[in-house]
């Protein structure tokens, strides 16, 4: 049997969709992380956004390409440090990754300028200060891969922003 093109697209057509973000943790020399605070919800975030897979882009392309267009730095991103599967009654499950931008220096934090149209302000925080400005998710997504940062392991892997039972903490 041979499959043609129309039963290809069919096929995909009907594959579950799946949405996919990739953001990025700046820190400062005192281990401040980079936060920005949206125009459209009631906590902060990391700089990042949607992949825009009809491009072809790849997570660590959109978390790059969203820092730059966020927050104007255009910095080569180190190792994904977590992958969180995100599951949602509201909406498909979207799939999260998380970049290393490594330590900024006080020069790279002076030439941020934020994107207007989606962003009110940035600003440096520990972690004691930012865990109370993120939404729950985000906030067990960045505690994961500070951790897995902290100690030198790979990638978290994670789901709802916890470590399934099956992979090591």
């Amino acid at each position: 049997m041979t499959i043609t093109d129309d039963d290809y697209a069919s096929y995909i057509a009907g594959l579950p969709r799946v949405l996919a973000g990739a953001g990025v943790i700046f820190r400062d020399a005192e281990g401040r992380l980079l936060l920005v605070e949206p125009n459209y919800r009631d906590t902060w975030v990391l700089p990042g956004g949607t992949i825009e897979s009809d491009t072809g882009e790849s997570p660590r392309e959109a978390a790059h390409r969203e820092t730059v267009e966020e927050i104007g730095l255009d910095v080569e991103l180190g190792p994904l440090l977590a992958v969180d599967w995100v599951r949602s009654a509201a909406r498909p499950p979207v799939v999260s990754y998380l970049f290393d931008g490594g330590v900024l220096t006080p020069e790279q934090f002076a030439t941020i300028r934020v994107q207007e149209e989606e962003l009110l302000s940035w600003r440096l925080v520990h972690w004691a200060e930012a865990e109370p400005l993120l939404a729950k998710d985000l906030r067990l997504r960045i505690r994961a891969a500070l951790d897995a940062l902290e100690h030198g392991r790979g990638p978290a892997e994670l789901e709802d922003g916890v470590a399934p039972r099956s992979t090591p903490a």
